[in-house]
């Protein structure tokens, strides 16, 4: 992804020096001519386009903003009841995640959501140690987390 980033700037400053303006639009008209000029090279060079990446993390981003606000206003609730009627659990989740960055991003995008925290994560990187300060059913739990964070997490680095 890295490379034809990289590929992409070269194009649009190239085009910059061969149209003689250096002024803002012409650096990203060029970026776009790069763009499309990556996109029919991409069997060439090896990997996935790099924009599908991008695309894949903006979508990460807006899930993870989205399970922010909805988790936040539940913890609030959670809290100003009168009588808090909390069932906290700590769980093991499996994850199917293969590199140690991967798992790393994983056990860090549960501990910034409101009402969870990664505790630990196993010697094999197999396994993130949860708490919880509601969960009335674990499988619906890790359910959640594979499909919200986990399978955005692979669209983003595989």
């Amino acid at each position: 992804m890295a490379f034809q980033l990289i590929i992409n700037l070269i194009l649009a400053c190239l085009w910059m020096f061969l149209q003689s303006d250096f002024a803002i639009g012409t650096f990203i008209l060029g970026f776009i001519i790069g763009i499309f000029l990556l996109f029919f090279m991409r069997r060439f060079l090896g990997s996935r386009f790099y924009i599908w990446r991008i695309l894949a993390l903006v979508k990460l981003l807006f899930n993870f903003f989205k399970d922010l606000i909805i988790s936040t206003v539940m913890v609030a609730r959670i809290v100003l009841k009168k009588d808090m009627n909390i069932r906290p659990g700590i769980f093991r989740y499996e994850t199917t995640l293969e590199t140690d960055w991967e798992v790393t991003m994983l056990a860090i995008l549960i501990t910034l959501t409101p009402g969870t925290l990664s505790i630990d994560i196993s010697d094999d990187y197999k396994a993130i140690y949860v708490h919880s300060l509601h969960v009335p059913n674990i499988e619906e739990e890790i359910a959640t987390i594979r499909k919200s964070y986990e399978g955005a997490i692979m669209e983003v680095f595989h």
